[in-house]
């Protein structure tokens, strides 16, 4: 019990530290770079390359060194397409500005990009294909959990460093490998434990929970009544939807009478579908809602049939809207992935970005990069020490790296701890309302990885 409580204050410690760091400021804005396939994108990257915009990556390799390659595990198809060509975007903007500061140990980074058809055997595929074809550095980029699940135990047989940008709580449960980090982007449990206690002394006190029914929304099932009801609520129905379902009315009737907030995290191609039958359900009459973005992600708030949604409130992990207080970092990483102050694509305002989760993927690749550069990373046979240089890493400050904010890093599960944002949506935008402390997300581990060999 002394440990543990040790652990416990040391932790508060580093929580508490996390939320005094201070920011650092804008360099400038840069476009992004977009490549088809893989990019393999060279030291200084000239100004003409760039000022190409999105579509264009410039194919020029340092020819003092190889590169550094890191296989992109992409949803490009299947439920995840919309993320994956958000993820993809982000992440070849993050390449180009490492390389046109000088790669990684002075080496150009090289993204080679494998569809994994946002399916977990696919995924354990494209991993063994990275490892033996591509011969990458390491695996990076999945998001649905379903996949990372599927794609790490490949990635700890074949002893590759797997950084996935997914935000489950699967990897810092325990359940997955030593290989396989999340430290570009926190976990639902942390998001919940930080979100609940706002919920239930804001919006409501009985919730009815809507989650698709696989393992991302099982976290939502199981992660938050326990903190919401800490705080005084109560959790009275929860309703399990297939992943694959297209049309949702016919769940409905199962919401109680008594459910004064709906909570809803529903992901996928027909989510559009899913709040336009919710609004139709209650005719604009019903209980109040709170909504996890994903719910909304890639869609456009201002979309026909979602007017009931007004005034309704939304957990962000980064603000999809340009906010009044955006410091100059946040608004350098946006010029960089190319998203309007709506958050649509600069060339399409059709084209509406994944804004809460992909941030990740640029504050992960700049993980690596400092990992790589702590370990004096030179090739496959550092793989071992690159993991152990991860595990001693400790907080990310708030900056170009890392715009979504400053983080605590626990090396005991591969997690980063961070802010949350609770946004409103009124008249026609997401306006943030509430940002979280680092310290209301934090939980005790009950996990550590590094007990495994590697």
């Amino acid at each position: 019990m002394e440990v543990r409580e040790g652990k416990n204050e040391e932790r508060h410690r580093r929580s508490k530290r996390g939320t005094e760091m201070t920011s650092s400021t804008s360099s400038g804005p840069k476009k992004s770079s977009i490549s088809r396939r893989s990019a393999l994108i060279g030291m200084g990257a000239t100004a003409a390359g760039l000022a190409a915009g999105p579509g264009f990556v410039r194919y020029a390799q340092a020819q003092s060194s190889e590169p550094i390659k890191i296989g992109f595990q992409c949803h490009r198809t299947g439920i995840g397409a919309a993320y994956g060509r958000w993820y993809e975007r982000t992440t070849m903007a993050a390449a180009n500005l490492i390389n046109e500061r000088g790669g990684i140990n002075g080496r150009p980074l090289e993204i080679i990009t494998e569809d994994d058809g946002t399916d977990p055997r696919r995924g354990a595929e494209t991993v063994e294909k990275f490892v033996n074809q591509h011969n990458v550095d390491v695996v990076y980029g999945t998001l649905f959990s379903h996949v990372v699940i599927g794609s790490a135990p490949t990635a700890a047989e074949l002893k590759v460093p797997y950084y996935v940008v997914s935000e489950g709580y699967h990897v810092p449960s325990g359940r997955m490998n030593r290989w396989c980090f999340q430290p570009g982007i926190t976990d639902v449990r942390s998001q919940m434990s930080a979100v609940a206690p706002w919920v239930a002394n804001n919006v409501g006190k009985k919730i009815t929970m809507i989650y698709p029914d696989y393992a991302f929304g099982h976290d939502h099932r199981d992660y938050f009544p326990p903190v919401f009801e800490a705080a005084g609520g109560e959790v009275i129905a929860q309703i399990p939807i297939p992943p694959t379902e297209t049309s949702f009315t016919r769940y409905f009737p199962q919401i109680p009478a008594e459910t004064d907030v709906i909570y809803h995290v529903m992901i996928g191609p027909a989510i559009l579908t899913f709040v336009r039958e919710l609004g139709e359900f209650f005719g604009g009459t019903g209980p109040e809602l709170f909504g996890f973005i994903d719910s909304l992600e890639a869609i456009d708030v201002n979309s026909p049939g979602l007017e009931f949604l007004e005034g309704s409130h939304f957990w962000e992990g980064m603000p999809r809207y340009l906010q009044e207080d955006t410091p100059d970092y946040e608004r350098f990483y946006r010029d960089s992935v190319g998203i309007d102050e709506s958050g649509a694509s600069v060339n399409d305002s059709n084209d509406v970005s994944t804004a809460a989760h992909m941030f990740g993927c640029w504050e992960t690749l700049f993980v690596i990069k400092e990992a790589m550069e702590a370990a004096g990373y030179s090739g496959p046979d550092d793989r071992a020490a690159l993991v152990e240089a991860t595990e001693a890493l400790e907080r990310f400050d708030a900056g170009e790296e890392h715009p979504q904010g400053d983080k605590i890093f626990v090396p005991e599960i591969h997690q980063s701890f961070g802010q949350q944002n609770i946004s409103v949506l009124r008249d026609g935008r997401l306006d943030v309302i509430h940002r979280t402390a680092i310290e209301d997300s934090m939980y005790e581990p009950e996990a550590d990885y590094r007990t495994q060999e590697l």
